[in-house]
Order: structure tokens, then C-alpha cells, then sequence
């Protein structure tokens, strides 16, 4: 039988109506009841706020407003993923011939995993996010050979446009062209002399020892997997509690800014030129990608999680049966 947990406060008539319409399903959807009153625990009074009665059956949350037919929709969700949980704990694990229940070291990584995967994403992006940032490090060193290496396996994923990338060890962070040119700084063409309109130019150029040399993957690049990884510390700091954002908020916050960003940009200049011209600033790159990298994670991460909980548990009951030296 499933737990359901009501987060309510007294004096809500939908606290209540959601209460009442959780009684008349016990029949229907057979669960225990826990309601929570969140005026009693400031914790919950912050993350619940007004937006209470709140209905948690396993993984799944509603949050007001809802109706009956979404309750129902939600305990059966449930209901059916702990009916299958259930009947994996319940399996016929691989015995040796012996008749025990063998523990393999697939089991072994397959536990570790399933505990750690997010440190090992963490470290993944790091040190994906971590060399094109080393390039420009080694190239004001003298250490052009290795750096030309990231320089050109980051090509393959990403434009390296000098006018949208960051730069270090120069007199600016940034060189864009003249469209977005900040006050008293230098524009892309300004600072190297070339032509900004080249593509193919501004792909080639690294830098030099006086505007200094560009971080192998772009502005917004940067930003994107710079979100990712800040959601996973977070995500790893918190203990994997954090529920999976709702996809529409995905769609609002992450995705459309990032598309209308670049869409508006690509779309305005040749050779489309569908639109008057636009170039976007390094500072609503990095926005729209910071934004789109923190809510993918926010959105993809917990999801996993939500997997890697049932292979824990898995595991843990064949670990159990299984003589393990």
C-alpha cells in the first residue's frame, strides 16, 4: 500500500476538498494517509508557501490548483510503480550452483554507480568545461601544441567564433563586433584587424599576446554546461532531494529565451537575412545559456535519480540475499 502525504494548514477549504476527495479514492486507490500541517515546521512553510494543499504519493507532486481526476491520475502512478517495485524485489535473482544467490561485480559497479553517478557527472563536465578554458592557459605559456589540440577537437562541437568567445590574458574579456560594442571597448575588428564579417577568419583566430587567446568553447557554450554543473553541485550538495522541474517551466525559462536569442540572430544575418540585422551580447548569451543549462539539469537530473533509487533498491534486497565476502 502507497503513502500519500497531504501538506495542508488549517482554515484552507482546499486543503480540505483535497483531504475529502483522497478519503473517497481509498477505495478505488487503497493508501495511507499522512497529512502534514506546514504552519508547524518553517522549512516546509518556505518551500511550500502558498501554494499548498500539496499531494506527494512516491515520486510524484501536485500542487494547487488541482482537481479529483488529477488525484487519481497520481495515486495510480503510484500505486503501479510500487506494484512493480514490489515484484522486482520479488525476482528470481541469479544463483550459482550452489543454490545462493550470486553477488557479480557488475552488481558491485552497478551499486557504486547508482550512488555516485552524480560526482561522476560532475567531474565529466568539468573537465569537458575545464579544457577549453585550459587552452587559452597554455597558449599564453608557450604550450601551443597541446593547446592547438583542444582548440581543434572543440571545433567539432562548437563554432568558436573569436567575436562570441571569451578571451583571457588579454586587455578585454570579450571582443564582439561593432553592432554590440560596449562603451570605451573594443570591437572584434577594432582589436585584430580583421574582417568581421569572415566566419571562417574568426574561427581560425586563437589570439595573441596582446588581446590575449579565446576559451575553446563559446560565450553561451560556456554558460550552458557552467549551468549544468552548478545545478549538480547543488543537486549532489542537497542530497538528491530536489524534485525534477516541471517541463513547461523547462520550456519558458530554458528553452524559448535560448531559441528566440539565437534564432533572432541567425535568422537576421546572410545568409538568411530574413530580419534587420542582430547580434546578441556576450551577457544574453551567457544568460540564456546559463539558464538553459541549470534547467536541463534541474529538469533531466532528478529524473535519473528517480532510476538510479529503484536500482538502489534493487541491489540492496539482492545484496541481502547474496553471501557477499
Amino acid at each position: 500500500m502507497i503513502t500519500v502525504t497531504l501538506y495542508s494548514r488549517e482554515d484552507c477549504h482546499l486543503c480540505d476538498e483535497a483531504k475529502e476527495a483522497l478519503l473517497t479514492l481509498q477505495e478505488q486507490v487503497p493508501h495511507r494517509l499522512v497529512e502534514v500541517d506546514i504552519d508547524g515546521d518553517r522549512k516546509l512553510r518556505d518551500a511550500f508557501g502558498d501554494t499548498i494543499p500539496v499531494i506527494e504519493a512516491g515520486p510524484y507532486q501536485l500542487k494547487a490548483p488541482f482537481n479529483s481526476t488529477d488525484i487519481e491520475i497520481t495515486l495510480r502512478a503510484a500505486a503501479q510503480r510500487e506494484h512493480e517495485l514490489e515484484n522486482l524485489e520479488q525476482a528470481s535473482y541469479p544463483v550459482d550452483k550452489t543454490g545462493v544467490v550470486s553477488w557479480t561485480r557488475s552488481d558491485s559497479f552497478s551499486s557504486w554507480l547508482s550512488r555516485h553517478y552524480v560526482m561522476l557527472l560532475n567531474l565529466l563536465v568539468i573537465i569537458y568545461l575545464g579544457l577549453p578554458i585550459l587552452a587559452p592557459a597554455l597558449m599564453a605559456a608557450g604550450y601551443t601544441t597541446p593547446a592547438a589540440t583542444i582548440y581543434r577537437l572543440y571545433g567539432f562541437v562548437c563554432h568558436q567564433f573569436a567575436f562570441r568567445s571569451w578571451f583571457l590574458f588579454g586587455g578585454q574579456a570579450a571582443y564582439p563586433r561593432q553592432a554590440v560594442v560596449f562603451d570605451g571597448g573594443l570591437s572584434y575588428g577594432q582589436a585584430t584587424g580583421l574582417d568581421e564579417s569572415d566566419q571562417f577568419g574568426a574561427r581560425q583566430f586563437l589570439g595573441n599576446p596582446v588581446v590575449g587567446y579565446k576559451v575553446a568553447l563559446c560565450q553561451r557554450d560556456v554558460a550552458i554546461y557552467g549551468g549544468i554543473l552548478l545545478f549538480g553541485l547543488v543537486f549532489s550538495l542537497t542530497g538528491r532531494r530536489i524534485k525534477s522541474l516541471p517541463w513547461y517551466w523547462w520550456v519558458v525559462v530554458g528553452i524559448i529565451p535560448i531559441a528566440m536569442d539565437g534564432l533572432s540572430q541567425l535568422l537576421s544575418q546572410p545568409p538568411l537575412a530574413f530580419f534587420p540585422y542582430r547580434e546578441s551580447t556576450p551577457f544574453l548569451r551567457t544568460l540564456t545559456g546559463l539558464a538553459f543549462g541549470f534547467t536541463t539539469a534541474w529538469f533531466g537530473y532528478p529524473l535519473v535519480e528517480e532510476t538510479m533509487a529503484d536500482m538502489r533498491r534493487y541491489l540492496d534486497g539482492k545484496r541481502q540475499r547474496a553471501r557477499i565476502g
